[in-house]
């Protein structure tokens, strides 16, 4: 199967899936975190290169609610981030899935067909995921681990990520529990 792994620099899902023995390509304006097949570049300009699957992750943030109290003002960046996320659904691509946290997507398009955690896959953190998906089957929990509180939550529930010029970096990245349920049960 022909993969692609849409804004995607950690190279996460795409080495999970190349485990697997598919051909697994990654593309983001940024470089690679883990040397690979990687196109650093627009995503937009290699929708139409023949892919069996894309798995997507745009960036979220000028559509998460967890930014809302700063989208006033921020419309017209809100509208391109949009369009953004419609054009990778819109891909002609048989099978997609669009990841992204609770966002405006939700109301200005459709809801999510799935949302999940972290903790569903074995991984001791929470970090609520909505999966838009076409043609694939929803995602089935491979581990569950229920605490109160997880790894990377303050008491609060909050994330304990401090605030660094990498924070959005840190906390884009797809779990690899995430990543090996998605290469494991979308091997078609």
């Amino acid at each position: 199967m022909k993969v692609l792994v849409a804004c995607e620099f950690s190279g996460t899902v795409r080495e999970a899936f190349k485990a697997k023995g598919h051909s697994a390509v990654s593309c983001d304006l940024l470089p690679t975190d883990i040397p690979g097949d990687h196109i650093q570049g627009d995503i937009l300009e290699v929708l139409d290169q023949g892919w069996d699957l894309m798995i997507a992750h745009p960036p979220c943030t000028h559509l998460a609610v967890s930014g809302a109290r700063w989208f006033k003002g921020k419309e017209k960046e809100q509208k391109l981030a949009l369009e953004f996320f419609l054009a990778l659904a819109e891909a002609p691509i048989p099978k997609i899935c669009i990841e992204n946290p609770v966002s405006v997507v939700s109301t200005k398009w459709r809801k999510p067909d799935q949302i999940i955690q972290p903790w569903m896959f074995g991984e001791d953190a929470s970090k609520k995921t909505c999966l838009w998906l076409k043609d694939l089957p929803l995602l089935a929990p491979t581990e569950v681990i229920t605490k109160k509180i997880y790894s990377n939550q303050t008491p609060s529930g909050q994330n304990k990520l401090g605030p660094s010029p990498d924070r959005w970096k840190e906390r884009s990245k797809t779990y690899q529990g995430i990543a090996d349920a998605m290469s494991e049960q979308w091997n078609f």
